[in-house]
């Protein structure tokens, strides 16, 4: 993608937090991912308008944002109870209740999964032709024990479904149940017609790097990664996941914080700019870079004051 389209499509998206003579709205805010904003201007909108579905379920993916589960669990179940015929809705408090899942003793666990499957089957349920709904719910099929619900037959059954409505994705979910059967040939065959469905998306590139990284292949997950780049951005936060994945693996820090700071220029909701500020200071850290990388936690901070892991690594970078 041309740099100029894409910033074209940040002006697009962002344009409300610049609008002359109206105040961004929450949803915005969280786009931008000015998340204490975010935060304090719903909880005033709820404060006027307690019945404020919307607004409820934009304040639980603010603190999904901050990874702070529980008040984000609170909020989103007030939204499905106050709207329980929204598919969405529903969505999210599956995903909020999955992260609450992975961070619980087993037993505990195995109760949060079950709420985890109720949800995005209930979001399906409620809007079948949601492919956001249908991917995660086959995600959740593929990784939970058949004791709460899991198993690959049930993911491929959504990954059929998904055929119309989303080609790429259903590509991807079998290729995602070929390598939990070890069969790398099919899965990477799959990752690639799920390139050639998305027309060479971004997201399509960078689901066949996680695979090459799953594989140990390295350099060539590093030439996915740039091969994505310069692919249309479907998916924005493909730049900084591009990025986690080069930090993760210890390769080519120079080029992640090239990736991190494109996507500062237009972070979306989904991987907030705070996150990938924490992200860049990392980075720098690893380079021995701490005055910088204390700019990029304080950046962080600033944005999210109560991000935990920003707080931790700036103190340590200060020692």
């Amino acid at each position: 993608m041309k740099p100029y389209r894409f910033l074209a499509g940040c002006l697009a998206i962002l344009g409300g937090l610049n609008r002359a003579y109206a105040a961004p709205s929450p949803k915005d805010l969280l786009t931008a991912g000015h998340v204490d904003e975010a935060i304090q201007t719903l909880q005033q909108q709820i404060s006027r308008a307690p019945s404020d579905a919307e607004a409820h379920n934009l304040l639980c993916r603010a603190y999904f944002q901050l990874e702070e589960w529980d008040h984000g669990i609170s909020a989103c179940e007030r939204a499905v109870s106050l709207e329980p015929g929204r598919s969405f809705y529903h969505l999210w408090l599956g995903r909020i209740y999955g992260e609450k899942a992975d961070r619980v003793i087993f037993f505990s666990a195995a109760g949060m999964a079950k709420r985890v499957r109720n949800e995005f089957e209930r979001a399906v349920q409620l809007d079948p032709n949601s492919w956001e709904a249908r991917t995660d719910l086959a995600e959740f099929y593929l990784e939970a024990p058949g004791i709460v619900g899991g198993g690959k037959d049930k993911a491929r059954a959504q990954a059929d479904a998904l055929t119309t409505l989303k080609p790429a994705m259903a590509y991807y979910i079998v290729a995602r149940i070929a390598e939990k059967n070890r069969d790398n040939a099919t899965a990477e065959r799959e990752y690639r017609a799920a390139i050639d469905a998305s027309q060479g998306g971004a997201h399509a590139w960078l689901n066949l790097a996680l695979f090459f990284r799953h594989t140990s292949r390295w350099d060539e997950m590093e030439q996915a990664i740039h091969t994505m780049e310069s692919r249309p951005m479907d998916r924005p936060e493909s730049l900084i996941d591009g990025a986690s994945i080069l930090f993760r693996t210890g390769r080519n820090f120079p080029y992640a914080i090239q990736l991190l700071k494109r996507y500062l220029s237009c972070p979306v909701e989904a991987e907030p700019a705070f996150k990938a500020h924490y992200l860049l200071g990392q980075l720098l850290e690893k380079q021995a870079d701490r005055p910088a990388a204390a700019d990029e936690y304080r950046a962080a901070l600033a944005l999210a004051h109560g991000y935990a892991r920003a707080e931790e690594a700036l103190q340590r970078v200060e020692r």
